[in-house]
Parts: structure tokens; C-alpha cells; sequence
């Protein structure tokens, strides 16, 4: 399935922009063009990382894990072998002759607030199943995307500690 995903992604996981992009909404209820193309991109992000987790022997249980009143949610749950890995995916679209150099990496997006959210996320997650005694751990998957080539992934196993 992986290479169906791939094949797919052979060109980027951004859209290409539409006519109608460049029009703007006056609604104020209304969610914008380029926010709407983003959470495209990030949908697309996350599809590409299942796939590619799955491939490398990952065991997924949850996709976009959500606790009411709790903030955030967690992209990706998985065994990896016997480890739970909670999987903070970050998909970032680069215009096509960008030099990569001069944009942030994905996963400096995954800042210290991002972390102690996930943290207290991860430990409800395994205090309702009844896991807490379960080796855990948290995965940063970095995705760069350049419009008209294949999607770059870098996968960071222990990427942070739940006291960090």
C-alpha cells in the first residue's frame, strides 16, 4: 500500500493552487484559502506517515487521538515492536527552488509546549487502558515536501521525554 502512497507523492504533497485560491473570503466565519490548503497538506502528511510507519513495522492503534478539554491531540499511536510510540507528525511544504537552508525544519515546530501537551496526553492515553507499567515513547516524524519531487521523511525515535 506504501508504494501506491509514494507513487502518489512522487510529485509533493502540497496541491497545486487553484484558480480560486487567490480570491478571498469576506466571511468571517468562512476558514481561508491557504488554511484550507494547509490542513490539506497536513491530512496528506499524516496519510504518508501511516503508510510509512506501517511499512516499517509499526503496529498503529490510534490516528488523531483526542481527550475532551484537553488540548492538542496526538497524530499517530503505534507499537513498535514492544514499545508504544506516540508520534507527533510535522509536514512542511517547500516552494519548488526554495533553498532548504533557509526555512525552519519540521521538527522545530515540536517546541516545549507541543511536548509537555503531548506528555499529559500520553499519560491519560495510557491511564484509561490501564497501561501505565507499558514502555513508551515519543516519535517526531519530519516530512519536507518540495513541490515536484518526493516527499523527504526523517524519523526521530525518542525524539523527547515526558519531563522534557
Amino acid at each position: 500500500m506504501f508504494a501506491m502512497v509514494r507513487f502518489g507523492a512522487r510529485k509533493g504533497l502540497a496541491e497545486p493552487p487553484s484558480e480560486d485560491s487567490a480570491v478571498p473570503e469576506h466571511s468571517t466565519n468562512a476558514v481561508s484559502p491557504a488554511r484550507k490548503a494547509a490542513l490539506r497538506t497536513g491530512i496528506r502528511g499524516e496519510t504518508y506517515a501511516y503508510w510509512y510507519l506501517r511499512r516499517l513495522g509499526y503496529t498503529l492503534i490510534a490516528k488523531n487521538y483526542r481527550i475532551p478539554g484537553m488540548k492538542g491531540e496526538i497524530d499517530l499511536v503505534g507499537y513498535d515492536g514492544q514499545t508504544l510510540a506516540f508520534v507527533e507528525v510535522k509536514t512542511r511544504v517547500l516552494p519548488q527552488s526554495a533553498d532548504r537552508s533557509k526555512y525552519r525544519l519540521p521538527e522545530q515546530a515540536v517546541n516545549w509546549e507541543k511536548r509537555r501537551n503531548l506528555a499529559r496526553m500520553a499519560a491519560q492515553f495510557l491511564r484509561m487502558r490501564r497501561i501505565l507499567s507499558a514502555p513508551h515513547r515519543f516519535d517526531v516524524l519530519a516530512i519536507e515536501s518540495q513541490t515536484g519531487s518526493q516527499p523527504q521523511v526523517r524519523l526521530h525515535k525518542g525524539a523527547f521525554h515526558s519531563g522534557t
